[in-house]
């Protein structure tokens, strides 16, 4: 795998962002293993609560689409929707984009509201990573303080599945951390300070993904 990208998005982090040098090689091997686990042809899990929870659909809104650079579907694909309806087929084909498979599990409200009504609602992510995870896909798990009990749980689950588990949290990691293959725990602790090291620490993952992909996809 060309790790150019990688290096290019993390030099860049840790000279915007000086605080961060210490996640340096953390970052690194983040994207390694998101990258490796798309051309896998593996997916992504992301979760977590409050302010945390908008970062996860966030990031999966950087990743099931376009983020800087364009991602066409594949010509086959293509083909294959014009085959499909020669009418409406043509705009559909040139109007979608490539998607990297990722899933915020903050957004099923009738099953998280059916799961919390019916079991223990710490669980409902992890009973989403039970049931979508597949050995070879990616946990991510956002918790400021690396203590959220429902992310915790998520992340065993998803050791016991198979899953890759990459942390995102505050100092020190909390207890989240020795769960993880890797985590990014930023240099600070009040919750807002933390959202702000983690939106350009994602940001940059996903701009690395994405730059290494196409153009391993374009070759």
């Amino acid at each position: 795998m060309n790790t150019q990208w990688i290096e290019l998005y993390r030099d860049e982090l840790v000279e915007r962002y000086p605080v961060l040098r210490p996640l340096a090689d953390g970052f690194f091997e983040a994207a390694r293993i998101l990258i490796e686990a798309y051309i896998g042809g593996k997916k992504l899990l992301v979760c977590g609560n409050g302010g945390s929870a908008a970062d996860a659909d966030h990031i999966v809104g950087e990743l099931m689409k376009s983020f800087v650079i364009p991602r066409p579907l594949p010509e086959e694909l293509k083909r294959k929707i014009r085959e499909a309806d020669p009418e409406t087929g043509d705009h559909i084909a040139e109007s979608l984009q490539r998607g990297y498979s990722a899933i915020a599990l903050t957004q099923h409200n009738a099953l998280i509201s059916a799961f919390s009504n019916d079991e223990d609602p710490s669980l409902v992510y992890a009973q989403q990573t039970a049931g979508y995870g597949r050995p070879g896909d990616v946990f991510l798990g956002i918790t400021t303080s690396g203590n959220s009990g429902n992310v915790i749980a998520a992340a065993v689950t998803g050791r016991a599945v198979g899953l890759t588990i990459i942390g995102l949290t505050g100092e020190g990691g909390g207890r989240l951390k020795k769960y993880c293959d890797v985590c990014l725990a930023v240099p600070a602790k009040e919750t807002y300070k933390v959202q702000e090291l983690h939106l350009p620490l994602y940001h940059c993952l996903c701009l690395a993904v994405e730059k290494t992909l196409v153009e391993r996809e374009s070759v």
